[in-house]
């Protein structure tokens, strides 16, 4: 009889990710010696001064933190027309209804879009072309194609953003006449924190803090993905673009409504722009770790 061989198989491949702490510590990926060694890679096509230069570039690539120390792209900030909600003294903020044909622009918010977009052209803000960031929302998203049309701007850069840039959420001022948001800006006057009343139909009640979260999120992705660019930001509301320059300018997050945008309005933010942050002269206003203070 031949003697039956029992055939030979390979060894098991181990898996990629284990939780069998001797297979995790051969494979698992270290991003800081990763980075490491990337700058001994690079280092040799590196003069002293330019390895410094690349390592804390590296280090801060992403993290951005407010005021910013420097900013590597060009930002336009723009609030997004009158729309039909706001035509008829209504508070909408529910992000639910963001994409609904009736949170789109009014006929009087299409003419003041329309003004920020010959503003920005007069301006040669998208001269040498530009990325246009709106909100989701309507009408931000009517108030990007707008822009991009006068301006020349491919709909292939308009990068709509679906959560970062929603309108404030006010909680239980939803459905309200819009004059009410100034007790909004009462209590924010006192401390960034507050939170509007809680509501049980879906809108969110964010503190000012909350939307700063948001927008410096926001403007991290932006200095990640882009260098040297000039980005449109087109908000549906004020205070995400208040919210946002208190925070570049060192400005104390109670004090935003100082910055408030009104409808199609524009501005450009660049480091030029950001000065350095002065102590107030008052003793009761006092903020040493601006813009975070309460």
């Amino acid at each position: 009889m031949l003697a039956t061989t029992k055939p030979v198989s390979n060894p098991p491949t181990p898996p990629l990710f284990s939780s069998d702490s001797k297979h995790s510590q051969i494979i698992s990926i270290n991003r800081r010696n990763l980075l490491a060694s990337l700058s001994l890679t690079l280092a040799p096509f590196l003069t002293l001064d330019e390895f410094k230069n690349h390592s804390q570039y590296a280090h801060a690539r992403g993290l951005f933190q407010m005021p910013p120390v420097r900013l590597v792209n060009r930002y336009y900030l723009v609030r997004a027309g009158e729309s039909q909600y706001e035509g008829l003294g209504i508070i909408n903020t529910n992000p639910v209804a963001k994409t609904s044909v009736d949170n789109g622009l009014s006929e009087k918010g299409i003419k003041q879009t329309v003004r920020a977009a010959l503003e920005l052209k007069s301006i040669g803000a998208c001269e040498s072309n530009c990325w246009i960031w709106p909100s989701i929302t309507q009408r931000a998203y009517q108030a990007a194609e707008i822009i991009a049309s006068i301006n020349g701007i491919s709909r292939s850069y308009i990068v709509p953003e679906y959560s970062f840039l929603d309108a404030r959420g006010l909680g239980a001022y939803e459905g309200k006449k819009l004059d009410s948001v100034s007790e909004v800006y009462a209590s924010d006057s006192l401390s960034p924190n507050i939170k509007p009343p809680p509501v049980s139909d879906g809108t969110p009640n964010e503190s000012v803090q909350d939307v700063f979260v948001r927008v410096t999120q926001l403007m991290s992705i932006l200095e990640t993905q882009y260098s040297g660019n000039t980005v449109v930001i087109v908000s549906p509301d004020s205070d995400n673009l208040s919210v946002l320059q208190a925070g570049m300018v060192g400005l104390e997050l109670r004090r935003h409504m100082d910055l408030a945008f009104g409808p199609g309005e524009v501005r450009l933010v660049d480091a030029s722009s950001i000065p350095a942050y002065k102590q107030p002269a008052s003793a009761v206003y006092k903020c040493f770790n601006p813009p975070n203070c309460t």
